[in-house]
């Protein structure tokens, strides 16, 4: 069998072409945008990194009890970088006296921001005697923001001749400024009355006939409660039963007049009667002109306070 001789390969009439170096590849732009941001924000980040470290060495202060001087210079540090005090914004104020504010806050324009202890400025303020809570808040750099929640007056309380504004929960709030609160607030009388007054004064405001009548509230034994009404009536109430006593008065008031009429005394103190007294001597709340100087009973409401009938 004749041998089939491999035919050569024919020769490409093409020559490959040497290869070129590769061109090195052009920054994307979105690679230009982050060098260009990081060149930009590094300033920024060394300033907040010394931010940090003062905040950090106002609390070692603060924590480690060093000296006042110490405190100074590090107050002073912040001051110089900007975090200085140059505002205060306060808000919900009305009745809080301004001097007595700052002087309670125990700050002032141009002092560092960075130094001032939030919860003792907080504590402070709230010892205000017109100030239920506070929020003392940095609004950095330069801003202080205070906001108070204050006091609502509820009633004026006469104990031992002297008389104080008290809100519902029976705190004290002011001793002065009585004037301007008197004619429109009700007038409650006697040690221990600003406890109970908030649910003595709800009850009676529940009965429409005893609305416009009442003058004053006189706790009497800090147990139970006397009503001075209009009509110069005291109305005598039980002990704990209060509710069912003023029902029961709305009600002859509302069928009979009774307080209409010339009474010195109702009592409602039990519960399966009704005694009477004939008004023979001065109404309540007014002083007889034969009563001796200095004798006259702190439990009555005073008559030189005029009242607007609750």
């Amino acid at each position: 069998m004749p041998r089939v001789k491999p035919q050569p390969t024919p020769t490409s009439k093409f020559q490959q072409r040497p290869r070129q170096a590769a061109l090195p590849d052009r920054p994307s732009r979105l690679r230009i945008m982050l060098r260009q941001t990081r060149t930009l924000l590094r300033p920024a980040m060394f300033s907040a990194m010394a931010l940090l470290l003062l905040v950090f060495g106002v609390s070692l202060v603060r924590m480690a009890g060093l000296s006042g001087n110490m405190r100074e210079r590090l107050g002073a540090a912040t001051v110089d970088l900007g975090f200085d005090i140059e505002h205060i914004v306060v808000q919900g104020r009305e009745k809080t006296p301004t001097d007595r504010l700052f002087a309670a806050l125990g700050v002032h324009q141009g002092d560092s921001i960075l130094a001032l202890s939030l919860p003792d400025a907080k504590a402070r303020l709230e010892h205000i005697p017109w100030v239920r809570s506070a929020i003392v808040e940095r609004v950095l750099p330069n801003t202080l923001r205070i906001v108070l929640d204050e006091r609502r007056p509820f009633a004026v309380w006469q104990n031992q001749g002297n008389f104080a504004l008290i809100d519902q929960l029976g705190n004290v709030v002011t001793d002065s400024d009585i004037a301007a609160f008197a004619p429109v607030l009700p007038l409650i009388v006697g040690e221990g009355a600003p406890s109970d007054a908030a649910r003595l004064l709800a009850l009676y405001a529940k009965y429409d006939p005893l609305k416009g009548r009442m003058l004053a509230a006189i706790r009497v034994g800090q147990r139970r409660w006397d009503l001075c009404m209009t009509s110069g009536a005291i109305v005598q109430l039980p002990e704990g039963a209060e509710d069912p006593a003023l029902a029961k008065l709305a009600e002859l008031q509302g069928s009979k007049s009774l307080l209409d009429r010339p009474l010195a005394e109702i009592d409602l103190r039990l519960p399966d009667r009704l005694r009477l007294t004939p008004l023979t001597a001065t109404p309540c709340g007014h002083t007889p002109t034969s009563e001796i100087p200095g004798e006259a009973d702190q439990s009555k409401p005073s008559a030189a306070t005029s009242r607007r009938p609750a």
